[in-house]
């Protein structure tokens, strides 16, 4: 049986070889892989976009605009965990400018091949690609100002080994800035069983207190979780179509429970705590 990370590869690698040939746009949910849902609708303005080379835009999988609610500064070196074609990447290194840096991690052949031919039309100079598994940043410690990622660390199936390496990278007084999709209350089991759904961002969706408490468990504080978008009954029936479900019957189930999140959360100033300080 295939685990949720050989998966999660093959999909996503899918995904950027159908945008090298010019085949769909790129989103977020499974159903995403051969078209758009509605996660992943208008997460980036016309401005931003033409910015950016179209592939960059088109391989977005994303569920949120991390880098318009991160508030990054000039100087700053910003990671992004699970950067796909780079559009984060890239509109993070305008942000930073010239003197600071971005990177962007991921595991997937297909999607760093494309990522560094936008990188390349993009002309920017401050950014680097890196291969790696988000729970084994390729990177130093106490290296990163601000770590983003976009809809990427609910496909992991070891969650709290990603938030202890995002903690570890991080410089002290480092932020936490990801766009995610979080689940409020109880779903289905029949949602949290399906392997294509949590390609497709959901089922391997925390729920919103366990969330905070993995966070505060690996160090951070400072922790918060605003909605961006809460998924309608409309929304629902949209990601669950041709899962092999009871659509009719799944869909009031789960209406309003899932959401698009910004989570924030600090890595202490003054923290000395096993992998806060070198």
């Amino acid at each position: 049986m295939s685990t949720i990370k050989e998966v999660v590869k093959e999909k996503y690698g899918e995904a950027a070889l159908r945008v090298v040939k010019g085949q769909a746009n790129g989103c977020c949910g499974a159903s995403a892989l051969d078209g758009c849902d509605p996660i992943t609708s208008d997460l980036y303005n016309a401005t931003e976009a033409g910015e950016l080379p179209e592939k960059a835009v088109a391989a977005s999988l994303g569920c949120g605009n991390p880098t318009a609610l991160a508030e990054l500064k000039a100087g700053e070196t910003v990671l992004d965990l699970g950067s796909g074609g780079g559009i984060d990447v890239l509109l993070s290194a305008k942000r930073v400018g010239p003197t600071g840096k971005a990177y962007g991690l991921d595991m997937t052949d297909e999607m760093l091949a494309l990522a560094e031919e936008n990188k390349r039309k993009s002309g920017l100079t401050n950014v680097e690609f890196l291969k790696g598994e988000i729970e084994n940043i390729p990177l130093p410690g106490n290296l990163v100002d601000v770590i983003i990622s976009n809809c990427v660390i609910n496909l992991s199936g070891d969650k709290d080994r990603v938030m202890q390496e995002a903690f570890r990278v991080l410089k002290p007084g480092g932020r936490f800035a990801v766009s995610d999709v979080v689940v409020r209350g109880e779903i289905p089991a029949e949602v949290r069983k399906s392997m294509e759904l949590w390609v497709g961002c959901i089922s391997g969706a925390l729920e919103e207190m366990d969330y905070v408490k993995r966070l505060a468990k690996a160090g951070f504080d400072a922790i918060g979780i605003e909605p961006t978008r809460i998924y309608n009954i409309e929304d629902a029936r949209q990601f669950l179509a041709g899962q092999g479900l009871d659509v009719d019957a799944i869909a009031p189930l789960v209406e309003n429970k899932f959401m698009s999140a910004f989570v924030r959360a600090k890595k202490p100033a003054g923290c000395c705590a096993p992998g806060c300080c070198s």
